[in-house]
C-alpha cells in the first residue's frame, strides 16, 4: 500500500472515530429552502448588528452547496470563505464545527488533513424534524461569537 493510501486510510479511520464519539448523527432530509435560508440569515444579521460584529453569513443545503450568502460591510476579507466552509462542514458532517475544534484541541490533529473540514467554531447544522437539511456558517467575530450569531439564525426558524 502506498504511503498516500495509508495516510488517507488513517484519516478516514480518525474521522470515523471522531464521529462515533460525538453526538449521534441524524439522517439527511429535504434540503433547506431559499426562504428558510433567508430567515436564518436575517435572524443572524440581527444578532450580529446588536453586538456590533461585522460578519459573513452562509447557508448551505444538506450536501454543502451554497443556498444563500451575505457579508456585512467592513467584514474582514478572510471571513467570506470561512463562513461558507463552516456551513459546509456542519452540514456534511452533521454536527457543529465546535465538535471538530474540540477534537483537534484534544490532540486529533489528523483531522486537519481531511479535505473540506474546517474545525473552527461558528458552523451549525440546520435540523428540521430530526433531519439535517443544511448548515449555517458565520465568520468575522471571535469563533464563539460566530457560533452565537449562527445559533440566533437557527432560532429565527422557530
Amino acid at each position: 500500500m502506498s504511503a498516500l493510501k495509508r495516510v488517507i486510510q488513517a484519516l478516514g479511520i480518525a474521522l470515523l472515530a471522531l464521529l462515533a464519539t460525538q453526538v449521534s448523527a441524524q439522517s439527511y432530509g429535504t434540503p433547506v429552502t431559499l426562504d428558510a435560508a433567508k430567515k436564518i440569515a436575517a435572524a443572524s444579521a440581527v444578532e450580529a448588528k446588536r453586538n456590533n460584529w461585522n460578519v459573513a453569513i452562509a447557508i448551505v443545503d444538506n450536501h454543502g452547496f451554497l443556498i444563500y450568502y451575505e457579508m456585512m460591510d467592513d467584514t474582514q476579507t478572510i471571513s467570506a470563505n470561512l463562513a461558507i466552509e463552516k456551513a459546509r462542514t456542519a452540514a456534511m458532517l452533521r454536527r457543529p464545527t465546535k465538535a471538530l475544534e474540540d477534537a483537534t484541541n484534544k490532540g486529533r490533529v489528523s483531522l486537519l488533513g481531511v479535505p473540506g473540514l474546517l474545525p473552527i467554531d461558528g458552523g451549525l447544522p440546520i435540523v428540521m424534524g430530526g433531519k439535517i437539511i443544511g448548515g449555517v456558517g458565520v465568520s468575522g467575530a471571535a469563533s464563539p461569537e460566530d457560533a452565537q450569531v449562527a445559533k440566533a439564525g437557527l432560532e429565527g426558524l422557530k
